[in-house]
Formats: structure tokens, C-alpha cells, sequence
């Protein structure tokens, strides 16, 4: 399989990864934008990155974070804590990921946000062998914005929210004119409780909403960096369903 071509990237107002595929422009796929988790544009995103761009998808991964980034190491051993077996240890660290996160539960920080991810769309649209063919996946964090973007920009045409909590009104999904695959995992206890009700809403607001469950698999189980989040079975499983949506979503130009 060719390797991608790997590019920092810049807007000016924020910054970010490029990864482009080693093809043909005529053969791409299309783009997608890859949202981070709260922890910014670590490895496994710019990896995840590499991985679109291998499959004939040109991909954008944004640095949403920027002065808020929290630091790798710092968000490393918080990673580990959040998914220790001792739920003192796990309390903490939650309290302490909503200390260091704060910054990016203002309505501010989400407006800043959401402009440079239209930027993004910008971009992408911008470059010959999208045809607008643009779709959207994100994790955690990243993956409540891969819905929300898809609702405020119409030019998005599939959204795969990995994990990502949606408490988007009905009114507002209302927008949402993409097809949605929802991955999440049967142990992520908060999401699956939330689920019966997300699909509901999504189906009264006439969204093409599909929830995708794996079971033995809970919250960041395809962060291959995190030994006792990750599974091996449900990311591999979660990734060729995730590819084969964009490849039907994004199949004609627009």
C-alpha cells in the first residue's frame, strides 16, 4: 500500500496535520477531517491520519487546542488513570481532567473552534481530487465536534463520531443533512446509557443515524497508546466499517 505524503499545516489562525495520499489526484476518495481528543494532536491522530491518506482519502487532522493544549505527558498518565480498575485513582484523575479542560467547555473556545473547522472544510474543498467529497470523524471530544460541524456546514457528507457525547437539541439535529455512523463501545457505561435517547432524537429529526456497538470495548478503545483502554479487536472492526461508510458516502462528486 503507498505511504502518504506527511505535511505540517497552516491557515492562519491555527495550525495542524496534512497527511495526502500517494496517488493519482484523480483516484483519491475524497478528504476527511480528523478531530483530536481533549489530550490535541497527539500520535494517534496524525497516525489515524496516515491511515486515511493510505486508503486514497486526503486528510486534515486541525490543532483545536493550541495555547490549551495540555501537556503530552501530563495527558499520557491522565489517560492511564481514567481507566484504572481502582475508581478512587479514576476519580481523581476526572477531577483533574476537568481542571486542566476547563478552557474548552467555554462557549468561546467552541465558537473558535467550529470557525477553524470550517476553515478546514475551506481547504479541503479548495483541492483538486475532493470534488466535495468531504467527511468527518473525531474521538471523544473530537467526536461530539464531528457532529456538530456536520450540523453548522452542509458541505460535510458522512460524519463518524467515535465515543463522542451528542446533547445537541432535535431542533438543531434538525440541520444535520449527512448520514451518521456512531461508534461506540457496549462497556462505555455513560455513552450506551445515553444512546436509546440520541437515537431516538436523531430519528425525530430525520437524521440517517446509525449506532455502531462493540462489545468488550469501552471509552478510548481505539487509542492504541493506552494499554487499558485499547482493543485491538473492536479498532480494527470499528476502522474497516468506518472506511467503508466514507467510501459509499463519498463514492460520487458532488
Amino acid at each position: 500500500m503507498p505511504s502518504p505524503l506527511r505535511t505540517g499545516f497552516s491557515s492562519g489562525s491555527f495550525r495542524g496535520y496534512l497527511a495526502v495520499p500517494d496517488r493519482p489526484v484523480s483516484q483519491w476518495k475524497g478528504a476527511v477531517i480528523v478531530i483530536h481528543e481533549v489530550w490535541g494532536l497527539v500520535e494517534l491522530i496524525t497516525n489515524v491520519a496516515d491511515r486515511f491518506a493510505a486508503e486514497g482519502f486526503l486528510a486534515l487532522a486541525p490543532d483545536l487546542m493550541g495555547e490549551h493544549a495540555i501537556d503530552p505527558a501530563v495527558g499520557a498518565g491522565l489517560q492511564w488513570r481514567l481507566t484504572s480498575p481502582d475508581l478512587d485513582e479514576q476519580r481523581a484523575a476526572q477531577a483533574r481532567l476537568a481542571e486542566l479542560a476547563a478552557p474548552v467547555t467555554q462557549p468561546s473556545f467552541a465558537v473558535a473552534a467550529l470557525t477553524r473547522l470550517v476553515e478546514c472544510i475551506d481547504f479541503l474543498a479548495a483541492q483538486k481530487g475532493v470534488d466535495g467529497r468531504i467527511g468527518v470523524t473525531g474521538f471523544s471530544f473530537g467526536g461530539s465536534y464531528a457532529v456538530t460541524l456536520a450540523v453548522v456546514d452542509s458541505r460535510i457528507r458522512a460524519s463518524v463520531p467515535f465515543y463522542g457525547a451528542v446533547a445537541l437539541p432535535s431542533a438543531v439535529l434538525a440541520d444535520l443533512a449527512c448520514p451518521v455512523l456512531y461508534v461506540v463501545g457496549e462497556d462505555d457505561e455513560v455513552l450506551m446509557d445515553a444512546l436509546p435517547a440520541l437515537t431516538e432524537t436523531m430519528r425525530h429529526s430525520g437524521v440517517s443515524f446509525t449506532p455502531y456497538t462493540l462489545s468488550r470495548a469501552g471509552h478510548g478503545f481505539f487509542d492504541d497508546s493506552n494499554n487499558r483502554a485499547y482493543r485491538k479487536e473492536a479498532a480494527t472492526d470499528s476502522w474497516v466499517k468506518c472506511l467503508d461508510f466514507f467510501e459509499e458516502a463519498l463514492s460520487s462528486p458532488n
